[in-house]
């Protein structure tokens, strides 16, 4: 494959070219109530060719590798004839290296009837766990791709990229009222990864159906404390995706309030994007661009300390690279992504953070949400009233909005038990999803939190 992409790129009469070719192996099964819905296996080969000629981008994709040194020639024209300016690419230096997969359990090795037969317990279950069981969904996947990356600038790099995982959902019904329980488990050292989740399984099933009655929250501003999985997930999607730098690139209102040096929270709240973490799915040691990763601080002790760039946005803003341009595959350009994202432990334990709370609430997991500019909208997949210190009645229908930039001066505490979340699903921007990432927090404490439900 190097000989390959090096006597293409040989021939490309750009400012700079690259080929990111892709071997892909992949397989499903999922159950939808008592039938199987869908089971096979896949491979895809192809690729994508890149360059750019006085600031214009050109691409080109193909799925014949023996068409690559025209697939180049095709980028380099289209290129030209976008090139309006002059090109700006942060200076990285050239790599040669590989990173093979280390799995335990190597997925490909295990066969298709061995992951149906795992579904279909897990699905049993589900289904068996409760006579107000409607229906279920339970879906395993498993994905393997071999990436090859070479620029003109000399750098070579080949990467496996395994991951894995199963997704355990449970509706329940009693008369009008509907709800539903979701558990998933996903991660990139191997199969076993999938194994042993009879548990899981249940409590899919079972919250289903404590959530029939458990009452809707009564709207209101609340004391919030919200679970590791959540604070990871407010952290990725509430200002993670504010700190990709093409979006603070291109828009104005975000550049006045992205300022580096800007106080956003107090002393206690650090927030990071680490491609380095072991073992978490958004890690990896190059991005598609052939670019080491790194630990980035996106808020130290409060204060807005980076962002996340391309090598393209980091010359624009005259920034380092930090290694965060990913494609979901070889249809897509990179374009500037998370890797992992986590608030980093304080050192408040869960019982300090209840313990002056005479009327609050503990919201848990995430089931939905949606994030415009500053101003977030989440859906916790439940959570508790907090009574007088104390963790009480299960209640549904947590929705939690606001402004991230106030909830952010609002963090009051931060607990001292970082988790990464070991769910599964991922990333979606521009066109391109699901992308691995990894999601961490500890447990967290804001005050003045927007709570709708119920008016009371």
């Amino acid at each position: 494959m190097r000989d390959l992409i090096a006597e293409a790129l040989d021939k490309a009469r750009a400012d700079y070219a690259e080929v990111r070719l892709e071997k892909v192996d992949a397989s499903g099964v999922s159950y939808r109530g008592e039938k199987l819905d869908d089971i096979g296996s896949s491979r895809t080969v192809g690729g994508i060719a890149r360059a750019v000629v006085n600031g214009g981008w050109g691409t080109a994709t193909f799925n014949d590798l023996d068409s690559i040194g025209r697939r180049v020639a095709e980028a380099c024209e289209s290129a030209r004839l976008a090139g309006k300016e002059k090109t700006c690419l942060a200076a990285v230096d050239p790599v040669v290296d590989e990173s093979p997969a280390v799995m335990e359990k190597d997925f490909r090795a295990v066969p298709l009837s061995e992951k149906k037969a795992l579904v279909e317990e897990y699905n049993d279950i589900v289904r068996g766990c409760h006579e107000k069981i409607e229906t279920t969904n339970v879906a395993y996947n498993d994905r393997f791709r071999s990436v090859w990356f070479g620029n003109t600038e000399g750098t070579f790099l080949h990467d496996e990229r395994p991951d894995v995982g199963v997704s355990l959902s449970a509706t329940a019904r009693d008369g009008d009222n509907v709800q539903r329980g979701f558990e998933s488990q996903a991660g990139v050292s191997g199969f076993q990864v999938v194994e042993g989740l009879q548990e899981k399984a249940r409590a899919a099933a079972r919250r289903a159906v404590d959530l029939l009655s458990a009452p809707p929250v009564t709207g209101g501003r609340y004391t919030v404390i919200i679970n590791p999985r959540l604070a990871g997930v407010f952290a990725h999607e509430a200002f993670g995706h504010l700190s990709e730098s093409d979006f603070v690139y291109e828009n104005e209102r975000m550049k006045e309030l992205m300022v580096m040096g800007k106080r956003l929270g107090p002393e206690i709240l650090n927030i990071i994007d680490d491609g380095t973490v072991p073992g978490q799915r958004g890690t990896r040691p190059y991005d598609d661009e052939g670019v080491r990763t790194r630990k980035t601080h996106l808020i130290r002790k409060g204060v807005l300390s980076g962002r996340l760039h391309s090598r393209e946005t980091a010359a624009k803003m005259g920034e380092e690279p930090t290694g965060n341009a990913r494609a979901i595959g070889h249809q897509f350009q990179p374009v500037v992504r998370m890797t992992n994202t986590c608030i980093e432990a304080g050192d408040s334990s869960f019982e300090e953070m209840l313990s002056d709370v005479k009327l609050g609430l503990y919201a848990l997991d995430m089931v939905g949400g949606q994030t415009t500019m500053e101003m977030f909208t989440f859906s916790a997949a439940y959570g508790y009233m907090i009574r007088d210190g104390k963790v009480a009645e299960m209640v549904r229908d947590v929705v939690l909005t606001g402004n991230v930039f106030e909830t952010l001066e609002h963090i009051e505490m931060v607990g001292s038990d970082l988790a990464w979340s070991t769910g599964g699903g991922g990333c979606g921007k521009g066109g391109q999803s699901p992308l691995p990432v990894g999601l961490g927090g500890p447990h967290v404490r804001i005050r003045d939190v927007v709570v709708g439900g119920r008016q009371g």
